[in-house]
Formats: C-alpha cells, sequence, structure tokens
C-alpha cells in the first residue's frame, strides 16, 4: 500500500468481508457492493501507475484526481469499520447464562438488523462518490495523462553523480585512508585466482561511495591493460552500460557505440567479451540498483582469467552481497565523514581561501555540521548554499538554515533541491508497500531512535501489512528499509537483530515533505503550528507544540486514524473523545502519573476502532477498566507504567483480537486470561501463588513468552505450569526468571515440549546439571541460551558445541571446584580440546566460572566468536613451558575476558600467569581488546 493509495490496501478486503453470508446483505446491497469493489480496484491500478512517478513531474490533473481517491479511500474505510464494529461489537459475550444471556442475543440481533440497514443506506451514498470520481477519471484517460505517465518517468536530467567523477582531487576530504585500505583489499599484485575479484561499496545516498570507486581507480588505473567507470542507475538500460564500456574499453574500435549504433544485448556481450579478451582490466560498475542488472554485466564481464579486478557501488546490501557472494570480506561498508573530516570539508567549500571560519560562524557551523551526520553530500549542498556566487552569506541566513533541516529545506535553492533530487532516487525506487512505510516513520521527530518492533505493531494496526505473519512481515518491511540504506540501525540485541533506527535528517526533511503534500501525516511542531488545515487530518504527530495556540484546538478532528504525543506536548492532549475512528493511540514516553487534569483515560472505552494503545513508560498510576470495550484492539503496551500499577483490570480478558500484550515486570494476570486466544507475545506478567497455571496452555498462538516465577509458587503448581507451556507448539522465544533463583532449579531435567521452534531460550535460575535435553536434536533453531548450572561438566561444553543454530551463549556455573578435584581429575581437565567443527555460528560465548584449559581450541573451533568469555587456572598456565591457549586459531575474535583463578591476585605466580595471557592476546592477529580480571 502507498501513501497515494490511502486506505485502498486494507479497503477492499473489508468490502470483500461485507459480501460474506454472516451479514445477510440484501442483493441490491450486494450488487452496489461488487460494483464499486471493482471500480475502486480499477483505481488502485491507475494509482499504482501514479506512484511510481515523481510527484513533480505529474500533471496537475492527475495530482486532483489522486487525491480525491485517497480521501474517498479514507472516507469509505471509516464507514465500513464503523458498522463492522457495530455489528462484530454485539457478539462480544460476557459469560451470562439463563435470561440474561437470552436477551443479550435477541439485542445483539436486533442491532444487526439495525446496522444492515444503515449498511444499506451508506453503501449507497458511498457507491455516488465512487461513480462520481470513476467519471473524472475516464475524462482524464480521455485526455491521455495517465497514457503519458510512462512517458514522465523516462524523463531524465543531468546525472548528478558526475559532479563526482570528475571532482577536484584537491578538495576531497576523508577518504584516503579507505581508498588506501581497499587497494590493498584488491591485492592488485596477487593474480593467483586468476578469476576477476570484485569488491562492493555500499551505503546510504550521499556518502561518496561514487567518489571513493573513482578515487580508487585514478591511483591504480594505470596498473592494468584497459579500465571503464560506467552507471547503472536506478531504471537501467543496459544496451547503454555495454556501449559505455565497449566505448571505454577501446574508443577508437567502438567510437561509432556511443551515437545511434543498433546491436542487440547478446551481440554487445559478446563483443565485450572479445573485446576484453585477455586483458588484464579494471571496471567500476557504479549505482547498481537491483540483483539482475548485476547478473546480466556479470555475465559479461568476469570470464576473463588475467587477474582482473571489479568495482561495483549500490545502496542496497543484499545487491552487494550478491556482487561479492564468494567473500564478504569484499563488501565494504561506507562510513560517514568523522567531524573532524566533516569540518575540513565544510569549510573547503565555504572558506576556500585559508580553511578558517570566523569566530562568529563556529557554533552555527557545527550545529549544522550535526545535522548533516557526516554525510558528504549533505555537507556539499550545505556548504554550496551558504557560499553561493563566491559570497558568503550573513549569520542571520546560517541559523535560518540550521533551522529548516529537519523540518522544510528552503525551497528554490538549486543546490538543496538537487540533494533532495538525488535523495528521491532512492525513495522512487521502492515498491509501493515501502513507500508507505517508509513515510510513516515521519511520525518521529527528528533524531528519535525508533523501536523496531513497536513501529512494526503500528504498521500493523494501520493495516500497512496484510497477509498471514503479520509481524514477521512487518520484520521482512523493516530489514528491506535497512539493506537499502534507507534506515539507519542504532542498536541491535544480542542476537544481532537491529532493534532501534534512526532516519537522517536529510532522509527525514524529504519524506516529511512528501507526507504533507499527500495528506499522509500532518506533524505539529514549533515551526509548524499555524498550519491551515485545509484538508481532513489523517495522522497526526504532535511534537513540540502547545495545542491551545493552534487551529487544531477548534477544528474538526473526527477522522483522526492515528494520534501520537510526544512528552513535551502532553500537558495539551486534546480530549479523547472527539477521535471517531481512531485506530493508534500513542503516548510513549509521555508522564501521565501528574497529567490527571489534561488526560482521563476512562474516556479510552470510547475508541471503538483503536487497535494501538501505546502506554510505555507513561508512569500511569492505574490502568483503566474501560481498555476491556476495545475490541478490536491488537497491541496493549503497558510496560513502564507506575509501580502501583500492579494488577490488569479483569475486563482485559474480553480483548479477543489482543496480539500483543507488554506489561511491567510483576503485573499480575487477572482471572480468564486464557480466552485471549489471540496472543502472540505476553511479557513479564507474574504468576499468582493463587492463580490457574493451566489458562496458559490456551494461548497457543504464543511466540514469544517472558514471566516471573513468585517466590513461594507452590511445587504442585509449578508441574501444572510446565504441562501449559508443553501446548504452546508455536513458542519461538522463552525467557523464565524467579524471584528466587533456587525456584527455577525446581524444573529438574526440563525444557519445553516439543522444543523444535525455539530460537531463544532463557531460564535464569539454577540447574543441579545441564538438562540433557538440551541437544543439536531436540532444539535444531536454538540462537540464544542463557542458563545457570551448579556442575558444569566437560562434556556439557561438547554437547552444546553442536548446536548448529547457536550464535550467543550465556552459561554460567558457581563451582569451580579447584580444590577438590583429584589429580586424575585435574590431568583430563587440562587435556580437554573442544572438537575441530564446535560452535560453527556462535558470535559471543560467555563462560562464567568456567575452567578452560591449554590447548582449548583448536583450528576450525569457533570460527564467528568475537566476544569470548571463561575462566583460567593459573596452576595450569605455570605447569610447563609450554603452555599455549591457542587464540589464535580463533580469527573472529575481537573481546576476550578471562578469570584467572587459584592464586591471589598480588602474588608472583598470579601476575607470572597474567603476563602470559596478555602475551596470548598480543601474539593474535586481531589484537584484541584483552581484559582479566581476579577470581
Amino acid at each position: 500500500m502507498n501513501l497515494t493509495l490511502g486506505a485502498m490496501g486494507s479497503l477492499l478486503p473489508k468490502l470483500g468481508e461485507l459480501l460474506k453470508d454472516e451479514y445477510k446483505m440484501q442483493t441490491t446491497v450486494k450488487r452496489d457492493i461488487q460494483a464499486f469493489s471493482r471500480e475502486l480496484a480499477s483505481m488502485r491500478a491507475a494509482l499504482c501507475r501514479v506512484a511510481e512517478v515523481p510527484r513533480e513531474q505529474l500533471d496537475d490533473e492527475v495530482k486532483l484526481w489522486a487525491a480525491d481517491v485517497r480521501e474517498l479511500s479514507y472516507d469509505t474505510e471509516d464507514i465500513v469499520d464503523s458498522l463492522l464494529v457495530r455489528v462484530k461489537g454485539s457478539e462480544a459475550d460476557a459469560d451470562m447464562d439463563g435470561f440474561k444471556e437470552l436477551v443479550s442475543k435477541m439485542k445483539g440481533l436486533f442491532k444487526k438488523g439495525k446496522a444492515r440497514r444503515q449498511i444499506a443506506t451508506a453503501i449507497k451514498d458511498i457507491n455516488e462518490q465512487v461513480q462520481d470520481v470513476a467519471a473524472r477519471h475516464e475524462r482524464y484517460k480521455a485526455d491521455g495523462v495517465f497514457a503519458n505517465l510512462a512517458a514522465a518517468t523516462r524523463i531524465t536530467a543531468v546525472d548528478p553523480l558526475l559532479v563526482a567523477l570528475y571532482e577536484d582531487k584537491q578538495r576531497l576530504v576523508g577518504i584516503e585512508n579507505a581508498r588506501d585500505e581497499l587497494i590493498e583489499k584488491l591485492c592488485l599484485t596477487d593474480d593467483a585466482s586468476k578469476q576477476p575479484k570484485i569488491l562492493s561499496i555500499v551505503g546510504f545516498g550521499g556518502l561518496g561511495k561514487t567518489t571513493l570507486a573513482k578515487a580508487i581507480y585514478d591511483k591504480v588505473e594505470s596498473e592494468f591493460d584497459c579500465a571503464a567507470f560506467v552507471s547503472v542507475s536506478r531504471s537501467p538500460d543496459i544496451k547503454k552500460v555495454f556501449k559505455d564500456l565497449l566505448f571505454e574499453v577501446d574508443k577508437e574500435k567502438y567510437m561509432s557505440l556511443s551515437g545511434g549504433a543498433t546491436l542487440d544485448e547478446k551481440l554487445l556481450i559478446s563483443q565485450l567479451q572479445e573485446s576484453l579478451g585477455e586483458k588484464r582490466y579494471l571496471i567500476v560498475v557504479d549505482d547498481i540498483w537491483d540483483v539482475s542488472s548485476w547478473k546480466t554485466i556479470k555475465y559479461a564481464l568476469t570470464g576473463s582469467k588475467c587477474g582482473s579486478r571489479i568495482i561495483t557501488t549500490s545502496r542496497s546490501v543484499s545487491v552487494s552481497r550478491e556482487c561479492c557472494s564468494y567473500d564478504d570480506d569484499m563488501v565494504y561498508n561506507m562510513q560517514p565523514l568523522s567531524d573532524g573530516d566533516s569540518k575540513r570539508l565544510f569549510y573547503n567549500r565555504i572558506f576556500s581561501r585559508n580553511n578558517v571560519c570566523p569566530t562568529e560562524l563556529q557554533q552555527v557551523s557545527m550545529n549544522i555540521l550535526k545535522k548533516c551526520a557526516g554525510i558528504p553530500l549533505a555537507i556539499i549542498t550545505l556548504a554550496s548554499h551558504l557560499a553561493s556566487n563566491q559570497q558568503i552569506k550573513p549569520i542571520s541566513q546560517w541559523y535560518a538554515l540550521l533551522n529548516s533541516i529537519g523540518t522544510g529545506l528552503t525551497k528554490g535553492d538549486t543546490n538543496l533541491e538537487e540533494m533532495r533530487r538525488i535523495l528521491s532516487f532512492s525513495y522512487y525506487d521502492l515498491p509501493s508497500h515501502l513507500k508507505t512505510c517508509l513515510l510513516y516513520l515521519s511520525v518521529f521527530p527528528e533524531d528519535y531512535e525508533i523501536d523496531r518492533n513497536r513501529l512494526i505493531r503500528r504498521w500493523i494496526a494501520e493495516g500497512f501489512i496484510q497477509g498471514d505473519n503479520l509481524f514477521e512481515l512487518g520484520v521482512s518491511y523493516f530489514n528491506d528499509l535497512v539493506n537499502r540504506s534507507m534506515i539507519q540501525v542504532s542498536k541491535s540485541d544480542y542476537y544481532g537483530e537491529p532493534i532501534r533506527c534512526r532516519v537522517h535528517d536529510m532522509m527525514l526533511d524529504l519524506i516529511c515533505d512528501l507526507a504533507s503534500e499527500e495528506n499522509f501525516v500532518t506533524i505539529m511542531d514549533f515551526i509548524k503550528v499555524d498550519t491551515p488545515f485545509e484538508t481532513k487530518v489523517r495522522r497526526l504527530s504532535v511534537q513540540k507544540v502547545d495545542l491551545a495556540n493552534t487551529r487544531l484546538a477548534t477544528s474538526s478532528i473526527s477522522q483522526v486514524r492515528s494520534f501520537t504525543v510526544f512528552s513535551p506536548a502532553i500537558n495539551q492532549m486534546l480530549p479523547l473523545p472527539r477521535f471517531q475512528v481512531l485506530r493508534v493511540l500513542d503516548l510513549e514516553d509521555c508522564d501521565l502519573g501528574g497529567t490527571s487534569g489534561h488526560l482521563n483515560l476512562s474516556c479510552v472505552g470510547s475508541l471503538l476502532h483503536l487497535r494501538y494503545l501505546g502506554l510505555s513508560k507513561t508512569k500511569l498510576r492505574k490502568i483503566p477498566k474501560e481498555i476491556g470495550k476495545l475490541l478490536f484492539l491488537q497491541t496493549l503496551d503497558l510496560e513502564g507504567v507506575h509501580k502501583d500499577a500492579k494488577e490488569l483490570p479483569a475486563s482485559v480478558v474480553q480483548l479477543r483480537n489482543l496480539m500483543y500484550l507488554y506489561v511491567s515486570r510483576g503485573t499480575y494476570l487477572p482471572i480468564g486470561y486464557k480466552k485471549l486466544t489471540s496472543l502472540q507475545e505476553l511479557t513479564h506478567p507474574k504468576f499468582t501463588e493463587d492463580g490457574y497455571p493451566e489458562e496458559l496452555g490456551y494461548l497457543t498462538e504464543l511466540r514469544v513468552l517472558k514471566f516471573c516465577l513468585p517466590s513461594r509458587y507452590p511445587p504442585e503448581k509449578l508441574l501444572i505450569l510446565l504441562e501449559s507451556l508443553g501446548k504452546l507448539h508455536k513458542l519461538q522465544s522463552l525467557f523464565i526468571s524467579a524471584d528466587d533463583r533456587e525456584k527455577i532449579g525446581n524444573l529438574g531435567d526440563w525444557v519445553p515440549s516439543p522444543p523444535q521452534l525455539l530460537c531463544h531460550l532463557s531460564l535464569q535460575g539454577w540447574y543441579q546439571a545441564m538438562p540433557t535435553v538440551i541437544s543439536y536434536l531436540s532444539l535444531p533453531l536454538l540462537s540464544y541460551l542463557h542458563i545457570y548450572v551448579h556442575q558444569v561438566r566437560l562434556e556439557d561444553i561438547q554437547v552444546l558445541g553442536t548446536l548448529p543454530a547457536l550464535r550467543h551463549l550465556y552459561l554460567q556455573s558457581d563451582d569451580v571446584a579447584v580444590d577438590t578435584a583429584t589429580e586424575q581429575e585435574r590431568e583430563t581437565e587440562r587435556s580437554f580440546m573442544l572438537r575441530a567443527d564446535a560452535f560453527p555460528r556462535v558470535i559471543r560465548c560467555r563462560f562464567l566460572d568456567v575452567l578452560f584449559a591449554p590447548h582449548m581450541f583448536p583450528r576450525g573451533a569457533m570460527p564467528m566468536v568475537k566476544d569470548l568469555r571463561f575462566g583460567l587456572l593459573v596452576s595450569d598456565i605455570l605447569s610447563n613451558g609450554e603452555w599455549d591457549l591457542c587464540l589464535r586459531n580463533l580469527p573472529s575474535l575481537n573481546r576476550v575476558w578471562i578469570k584467572l583463578h587459584g592464586e591471589d591476585n598480588k602474588s608472583d605466580r598470579y601476575y607470572e600467569a597474567r603476563t602470559a595471557v596478555e602475551t596470548a592476546g598480543d601474539n593474535h592477529p586481531n589484537r584484541p581488546f584483552l581484559r582479566i580480571w581476579k577470581f
């Protein structure tokens, strides 16, 4: 679904639902629904074509028509949803019996009949609107407006990347080290492989990929028989690419190809292969957007066996990896410029004579550079704006520019527009569903760290994701935006999965403008206080304003579907009853503990359309019972409310559509929670001693479960709880903690059964011995394991080493048993060695209070481990002169923590052992960070 499509993506399935037999529509009403559903589907197809064209290339009539369709789709979905809410809402049962239940059913039937009549009237009104918009559609088609859309997409201006190709080399900044590093990677004197070696440079648009590739090209071009530098671009003409290659490889022979010579693709490939022949060549293929283009070009280039070199650049991580599929080490991720290089580049552009910034401009220039975040394109563009026509603009204009970044770049300036246009290339290349998901990020303020899961759940609530396994689809959408360098990962979890992201200010400015132009999101900040609400507000993001002083205070907000308030504006909340079709209400991080006079959450029960209610970290003192009326709610986030809000209201059990429930640690679930059969994620509840643990077994859709056991949890109920967990066949992540860690020791040898889907398992309590069911046969997908075991045996480590998917291991023991071990046992331990194929995918491995032995790491073991912690016995290190831990056999190691046991840390033997360990670390080729601490 694209922003230009409005609500089409979610509306059409709902119209299909209205046609189901359960609604018992009159035949004429069904025909009306079917007719305008077909018309809307046709409009959607036309809008998809519109969405592929940059807005500035669209005819004004097309823009107007698209806006009409978009608004029509929103209004239609609101009507359909209102009717579905009324019909389905009457089906909520409340555990009644006898006469009370009969009366309730009769009322429900009456309401359904009334609702069906209302549907008939509403459908008639919708149909008339659809026909009116469709008539205009036909007029535009007759005028040829839509017929010209394809031609509009082919309109191109001067390639902005040409600037980088002919940049003044004396003014390049911050690429010297990267250039020399990549030249070393290319191994120009190593032709042993004979096949062309391919290096790929990847990064966000504007980071300087082309500049870096050209710098390498210029430096090493003379060492090859022939060289070429060609650009592919977003909508590639592969024939032209081949013609350019042929022309650069042999200018005299292929001079005619630069003109209108016509050769088919196969002939061009054949001639290129013939021309390259036995030559050793250097070719840069710049700006590759998709894998298919690369595969075609690669076919023509990789037949050489003369030690040639190919360099590619791309904005997509997946494309770069495809270019270098045989060697990930040949993918180079562009990094933003350092603060020092950013300053040099900025000052070079403005103060070209002496590169010295006047004192009065230093602070504002630093603030501008902070906004640029090291992106060369942003720095160059803004510097050019401030020093146009060789005249430095006055300080007032510097501050005006600073304030415009992130809220709307200055219009009319060619440099700023050029940067926006370059950034927009990436946007228009997105499929329609990703355009919508990206533009939705305009809801969040600049420099805001956006939680991935929060974002995906909001996408789901808005209807942007359609299909099965909605959250998994959302994760794939998020990852796609990361791979395309549209968003930047700011934090990852222990599994290496991204959990937070940022949007670069320049990209945020672009998507905010696009979202505003299409009436997708209305942003209220300190600059846009007096926004004239000429159209209906659909999504409202309140960031930094006093709403009482805006036109919004008196405007209609009944049609707002998403309302997000950030903490600076929480004291100016709008009354909740004014919202009639609200689907998302997100107040995360707002302090509700002292704002009772401004926000009455008891009114939340009137928001019957609500799908997402975000109250995380709000310090809310009491969870309103009215939440139970939100029968369509999918996400309820209460994590981080006030410590006094420890109980969920009993009405929560009525939320049959709830998929994601997050509560603060220690929050008790109400009796009857077994009715929440749609739950997929449940985090941090605490089971009571007098509760019913068998209810958990009814939540068969659960994928993620995190809970805490009370210190006095009855053993008989623990057995029931374990039996209930065994019924959760879709469980992928399980985290069990306890007030008393010894409590989990009562689990004996237990892990969930069947455990085949488990990826993450954390049992934060003490086991006497390693559970025997933790093995590669029982847990083939396990990637994260956190477990406490009193006595860890060497064979336990070998078993853990066989887990094929394990990437993160946290194993703690409390029994080092140095003094009690016999000499025979110690000799066995000293001779212990990992298997050569142990821990094939582990990245982080922590063995706390677990002793390792000399010669522990053979070649092949732990090939991917980066962070490693374990213990050593001083006597083992000093037992003979041949002590060797073999750390050098761990090729990826960059951090190692070692705890020394058996000697006082002030003794000579301790320092001798410490020196030996430090030497082992120094001898590792990576020179990893090494920390040694006492027992």
